[in-house]
Parts: structure tokens; C-alpha cells; sequence
């Protein structure tokens, strides 16, 4: 198990709920294509999951 991960956003949040913009946000995503490398803990792991469908994630 890795103990980092990288996330890149790879859809446009822009039909997406309020949630998951804040969600995008947090992750510290705004812009699209841009990565990010985030312990892979629970609370990430939870954020990364909410937002599937809007992000791509790599272990590290």
C-alpha cells in the first residue's frame, strides 16, 4: 500500500453538484489537469471516492 497518491482532475465540475465542487476544492483542485499528491489515508480516500467520476488517482 502506498502511503501517498496523486490525484489529477480530468472532468469539468462544472454541471456537478455544490458538494462535490467543495469536494474538488479541498482536494486542491480548480483547475483541469492539474495534480495533486495527497496522503492516502481515510479521509482522503473518502473525498477521492465521492468525486470518481471527476478525477483519475495513481499510488504512488
Amino acid at each position: 500500500m502506498a502511503d501517498k497518491v496523486k490525484v489529477t482532475l480530468v472532468k469539468s465540475p462544472i454541471g456537478a453538484i455544490p458538494k462535490h465542487k467543495r469536494t474538488l476544492e479541498a482536494l486542491g483542485l480548480r483547475k483541469l489537469n492539474k495534480t495533486v499528491e495527497l496522503p492516502n489515508n481515510d479521509a482522503t480516500k473518502g473525498m477521492v471516492t465521492q468525486v470518481r467520476h471527476l478525477v483519475k488517482v495513481e499510488e504512488i
